[in-house]
This record gives C-alpha cells, structure tokens and sequence, in this order.
C-alpha cells in the first residue's frame, strides 16, 4: 500500500495562487490514479481532481475547471494541484489518494481511493 503525504498548504488571499504536493512512499505512483479531495467542517468530502496511472488523463469538478491543474512527476513520485485565482469558497482541508489502476475517467468519486494522505489546510481569507 503506497503512503501519501501532502504539503503546500496555508493561507493566501482572495485571487491568489497554492501550489499543493503529494508525495508517495512505499510504491511508485506510476500505476495509480491520484485524486485530490477537500472537506469543510460539516459536509461531505468532495473530489476536486484527478488524474489516471501512467501519463493518463485528468479531471476537474466543475467548481475548479479553469483555476486549478493537476500534474505528476513520476520521477519524484509526486502529484501537484497548482491552484490560481483562489477564492474564499476554496478553503477546506486538501486531501490526496490513490487507487490502484486508472479511476480518473468520468469523475472522482471516493469510493474508489483507498489510500490517503492526512491533508493540508488551504485558508483564502484577506
């Protein structure tokens, strides 16, 4: 089972960029598709992002098409979330996961992850 540890997080303002890290340890992230999720106090944990094993395919949710890109390094055996033009309504705790073979076809759904990261708190306040 392949470890995950994100970083990157903290407080920006309003229409500011983060650039968020998940590193793998244990096994190559090369065979699993990684998502990024985040969750606020009281709702459900909702997927943001992913992107498919190998060089696969990526994903946005709808609330973050066109502000935020995911990426791997496979030969850091980490996955980036670059996250630009921020708003108040983006902060959540950020959690990365793994699955092993490409779950990132039609959407992220968590149910398919079962290896996660302890999350990394994204603040957008002024």
């Amino acid at each position: 089972q392949v470890q995950l540890v994100e970083s990157g997080g903290g407080l920006v303002q309003p229409g500011g960029s983060l650039s968020l890290s998940c590193v793998g340890s244990g096994y190559t992230l090369y065979y699993y598709s990684v998502a990024w999720f985040r969750q606020v106090p009281g709702k459900e944990r909702e997927g943001v992002s992913c992107i498919g094993r190998r060089w696969g395919g990526t994903y946005y949710s709808a609330s973050v098409k066109g502000r935020f890109t995911i990426s791997r390094d496979n030969n850091k055996n980490t996955v980036y979330l670059n996250m630009t033009s921020l708003r108040p309504a983006d902060t959540a705790v950020y959690y990365c996961a793994a699955a092993w073979g490409n779950y990132c076809e039609d959407g992220v759904r968590r149910a398919d992850y079962d290896a996660w990261g302890q999350g990394t708190q994204v603040t957008v306040a002024s």
